[in-house]
């Protein structure tokens, strides 16, 4: 079982993780580089130019070895969810695990902390990570209630569950930017939607990829 879980988390989160890489590199890296020339604009860095070339490239492997171990994080940790919840690992009901998880970790931490650009007004690191990792854990939490749980005052619940950590959101030190707000929302868009194609993809993987190993498995 457990190098079953193991080989269907790295073969599906590599496959979606270097479709994701692609995507990025056409969609959320071009806006990355414009911040950063505003940003070199704004304090004169030294030295940013040198090499750009080289830079580029390595930039490039960097984001997408990166993109692939997030995209087996995810899909290890849908792997974990259902078989903990006893759910059956398909392909259309991990899609749909995929989103929740998107609702937890994309929709309702970018509520209080939008995707970012550099040069962008940043409120202290460990606040952030802190009311993250919080609102992640109780989005999560509710919708489990809401939807797996018949209970109403448990679904009541998971409603304040997703709503309370809203009320604590960190609010940036300064409003000073040195990229323009609509490179801003265009990153932000573009990282969601991004985020959700990973989480989805990596649902669907995981459901064909379970199954295929299962149907080895009682072939032989």
């Amino acid at each position: 079982m457990i190098a079953r879980v193991l080989t269907t988390g790295v073969i599906a989160g590599l496959v979606a993780g270097l479709a994701v890489a692609a995507l990025q590199h056409f969609t959320t890296t071009p806006l990355i580089l414009a911040a950063e020339v505003y940003e070199t604009a704004q304090h004169a860095h030294e030295g940013a130019e040198a090499g750009p070339a080289i830079s580029g490239l390595r930039r490039t492997a960097a984001t997408s070895v990166a993109t692939i171990a997030v995209s087996i994080g995810y899909a290890l940790i849908l792997l974990a969810a259902m078989l903990l919840s006893g759910d059956a690992i398909a392909p259309r009901r991990a899609a749909l695990w995929g989103a929740c998880a998107f609702a937890a970790t994309g929709l309702a931490t970018s509520l209080g902390l939008a995707p970012q650009l550099p040069g962008m007004a940043e409120t202290e690191l460990a606040a952030r990570q802190i009311w993250w990792l919080a609102t992640a854990l109780s989005t999560g939490g509710g919708l489990f209630a809401l939807l797996r749980l018949d209970s109403a005052a448990v679904k009541i619940a998971g409603v304040a569950l997703i709503v309370a950590p809203q009320f604590f959101a960190p609010q940036p030190a300064t409003p000073e930017s040195t990229a323009p707000a609509e490179l801003a929302a265009r990153f932000a868009a573009s990282s969601l939607a991004i985020q959700s194609i990973s989480w989805a993809l990596a649902g669907v993987l995981v459901g064909l990829v379970w199954r295929l190993l299962s149907q080895e498995k009682e072939a032989s």
